[in-house]
């Protein structure tokens, strides 16, 4: 077989530098914008690897492809060898022999990384219980939407659990340097060497106190408090969560410029009042739209021929 080019994973935010993922959000603001372009991806192929269901990450991805010209195969537990007990080093081999990339939504990081590191092709990390890089990109793009492009003066509040969504925040202030505020029950931190490392290069703050963390921010974020796999705890967790509901009490303590994000699908009446998602100040579904985008963009940066010279 041909030898293929150097390759680029994305399986956290930090595998860009500052620069690149700014131009990589570039990218997503010039095809979110509609401006016609050249189909990158033709004649690429997609493999998507999902252990675990979604609706915005399977449709965004399988749409993105095919918008850049390229084709991407839908791949669960139950239709490949990974499923039955195959190991995740010979599928990385195989599928390599077949596609261009790959994109899994997986439990286990250690999963992706090894998945990664015999794959001889670009591997996107579309969600494990550690990080969710490709839904900070869609994120990231909104604030952008919003505020402009200079994230250093926006402080954002994270609310709730210090799950893989709060952990993919704290790797975004570390390589762009906006304030973070996280505010989470005892018990419920996010990992702590990504916390530390954070601390030790952007302004982070932490609290169990989420009037304190939402404070004058520009941004408040919340999501589920029991994510896929933990169901078993969900009658505990919604105890322990009572007071991190984002209602419009707590809402009103942001700036007057304030957004509400959630990376979806919300609970309503538990992490979120249906007052607050379905309010002027709710740019979900517009966050939910940038998941199209910036996938395109991370695609685009790790599959296409031009790279992040685009």
């Amino acid at each position: 077989m041909a030898d293929r080019p150097a390759k680029r994973d994305f399986l956290s935010i930090t595998d860009f530098s500052r620069d690149e993922i700014l131009s990589t959000l570039d990218v997503a603001e010039t095809l979110r914008s509609g401006v016609a372009g050249t189909k990158p991806l033709a004649g690429k192929t997609l493999g998507m690897i999902f252990a675990k269901s979604s609706t915005r990450t399977r449709v965004s991805f399988e749409v993105g492809a095919f918008e850049l010209g390229g084709h991407a195969l839908f791949l669960s537990a139950r239709d490949i060898q990974l499923g039955r007990g195959e190991p995740i080093r010979d599928t990385a081999r195989v599928l390599s022999r077949y596609v261009d990339g790959i994109m899994i939504r997986t439990y286990s990081h250690e999963e992706v990384e090894e998945l990664a590191r015999f794959a001889t092709i670009p591997v996107i990390n579309g969600l494990t219980d550690l990080l969710h890089p490709c839904q900070i990109m869609a994120d990231l793009q909104t604030i952008i939407e919003n505020f402009g492009p200079d994230l250093g003066g926006v402080k954002v509040a994270w609310v709730g659990d210090g799950n893989n969504m709060a952990n993919s925040w704290l790797n975004a202030a570390y390589m762009l340097g906006f304030e973070l505020r996280l505010a989470y029950p005892a018990g419920y931190e996010p990992n702590a060497e990504i916390l530390e490392r954070a601390r030790g290069g952007g302004n982070i703050i932490t609290t169990h106190d989420p009037r304190e963390a939402v404070a004058g921010a520009d941004v408040v974020n919340t999501d589920v408090w029991a994510s896929m796999g933990q169901e078993e705890e969900a009658v505990e967790r919604a105890s322990v969560f009572q007071r991190y509901r984002v209602d419009d009490a707590l809402l009103r303590r942001a700036s007057r410029r304030a957004i509400f994000l959630h990376c979806l699908p919300a609970h309503r009446g538990e992490e979120v009042t249906d007052e607050v998602l379905e309010g002027p100040q709710s740019r979900v579904f517009d966050q939910a739209e940038n998941r199209l985008h910036a996938q395109k963009a991370v695609m685009t940066v790790l599959m296409s021929e031009e790279g992040l010279a685009r």
